[in-house]
């Protein structure tokens, strides 16, 4: 899915397939390493949903190359709604993914 995501007040556009209730996996264009622990806002749609989930991360590793950046975010601060939708979501994929679709009809 793509997202915003925000540094020094900065937004970048990015995407991941990677998310969990800890945290994603952001993947953006090449840019300047960040340190560990630098804080990253989030703005993203969870497949199937409307609302737009805003959460806090900060920083855990990075790897760039020529083509993409990618950064480890972990999740430090989150709506307590947007926490429990996140949490739903993963949890029927999850289940769509082990029984197949008729698991989450």
């Amino acid at each position: 899915m793509y997202l915003n995501a925000y540094i020094d007040d900065r937004p970048q556009r990015a995407f991941t397939l990677d998310v969990s209730e800890r945290g994603l996996y952001l993947n953006a264009l090449p840019q300047d390493l960040l340190p560990p622990g630098t804080p990253v806002g989030l703005e993203f749609t969870l497949p199937g949903q409307r609302e737009t989930i805003w959460a806090a991360g900060e920083t855990c590793r990075e790897i760039a190359n020529d083509y993409f950046h990618c950064r480890s975010v972990r999740f430090v601060a989150m709506a307590g709604l947007h926490n429990r939708m996140l949490r739903e979501v993963l949890n029927r994929m999850r289940l769509r993914r082990i029984f197949g679709p008729a698991a989450t009809a």
